[in-house]
């Protein structure tokens, strides 16, 4: 049972990692919340939101979409127009206001969306036609995936610059830094899998081709802001949105070892399923990636006190990232401390609507 003695575990040291010095190694995950507005605009809740939460230290925020073709589900937000950055400014003056670190994840879903989210109801865009499992949440419930449309050679160089541009409005807008987000089924991840990408020119077929883009968005995101501001999230065996691959493991060998030489702040890794089973692929070698990545790393899925605490203790982490735990906990950090307990989010409120599940979750001392 988690005591008092909470306090002295390493989870409460501060650390550097790239140009941010955080208060402890407690990291924010991640969480869709579908509750932007008109234009997706982060609402003015949001700031109450992330403000909350600032003991973290660092939030990385919900994903937050590159351009109007990256969207995926209702209500998520953007980083590329001025009205998108005034809104996030809010939010990270609160959190700033506070003490807090807070970075953006930058979002291209791909084949993870629907044309009724997609600029003049357009084909999703994907490295190959190739129709995904599953149903894309839009504002009229749920809907079935569409064949995406293959990209063609230019329209992957505009969107690599366009993650280059939001990370340079995600500056303008206070963040901190960025979070690419390399995993769970999205762009990026549909880049590297075997299982999405069957193209046949430089951007397929060998791992080194498959890695090509996830490498040239990452070189054009630190050119924009630098790789102390950077970090990326990848999953190597999840399943989640259609996810495969044939052999993740010499694939996602490889892509950490060519991150090395960006010398980025940090790589985030969801070790197994992502908010599911971690030994979904119980011979995976995580540990194999922690030690190729020559940088601080961020271990996700599934972590409660005593894993994160013996993670840090024993290196095989030098952050612990909690995702659902931070719904009904603002307070998270101080109840990882003090050893209470811990409440359990409202599943019906997790996606869209307004306060109501969102920034009412109490803190201990109320």
């Amino acid at each position: 049972m988690p005591t008092a003695a909470n306090a002295d575990s390493p989870l409460f040291q501060p650390i550097k990692i790239g140009a941010l010095d955080l208060q402890n190694r407690i990291v924010m995950a991640p969480l869709t919340r579908s509750r932007a507005g008109a234009g997706d605009v982060p609402r003015p809740m949001a700031a109450t939101y992330y403000g909350q939460r600032a003991s973290a230290g660092l939030i990385i925020s919900e994903a937050t979409q590159v351009s109007d073709t990256a969207k995926g589900y209702a209500w998520t937000p953007g980083i590329y127009t001025d009205a998108q950055i005034e809104g996030w400014r809010r939010v990270t003056d609160a959190v700033h206001a506070k003490g807090g670190k807070i970075v953006v994840q930058l979002w291209h879903v791909g084949r993870i969306s629907h044309p009724s989210l997609q600029p003049g109801n357009a084909t999703p865009l994907a490295p190959s036609a190739i129709t995904p499992k599953g149903q894309a949440f839009t504002e009229t419930g749920f809907q079935p995936h569409p064949q995406p449309r293959a990209l063609e050679r230019g329209e992957i160089h505009k969107i690599i610059t366009d993650f280059s541009h939001a990370a340079n409005c995600a500056r303008r807008a206070g963040f901190d830094g960025v979070e690419i987000h390399g995993a769970n089924g999205y762009l990026i991840d549909q880049f590297l899998r075997n299982g999405t990408n069957q193209r046949t020119d430089e951007y397929g077929g060998s791992i080194e081709n498959r890695t090509r883009f996830l490498l040239e968005v990452v070189e054009a995101v630190t050119q924009s802001i630098g790789a102390s501001r950077t970090g990326l999230r990848l999953s190597p065996v999840t399943p989640a949105n259609d996810a495969s691959d044939s052999n993740p493991a010499p694939l996602f060998q490889y892509a950490v070892e060519q991150l090395n030489r960006f010398n980025l702040a940090f790589l985030h890794m969801v070790e197994g399923a992502t908010g599911g089973p971690r030994d979904i692929v119980p011979d995976f070698d995580f540990a194999a990636l922690r030690k190729a990545f020559r940088g601080p790393y961020i271990a996700n899925n599934g972590y409660d006190f005593a894993m994160a605490d013996a993670a840090l203790r024993e290196g095989r982490a030098d952050l612990i990232a909690f995702g659902r735990p931070f719904i009904a906990n603002p307070d998270l950090v101080q109840r990882l401390k003090t050893g209470a307990p811990l409440a359990e989010p409202n599943r019906e409120t997790l996606y869209g609507g307004d306060e109501h599940g969102y920034t009412d979750y109490p803190a201990l001392a109320a």
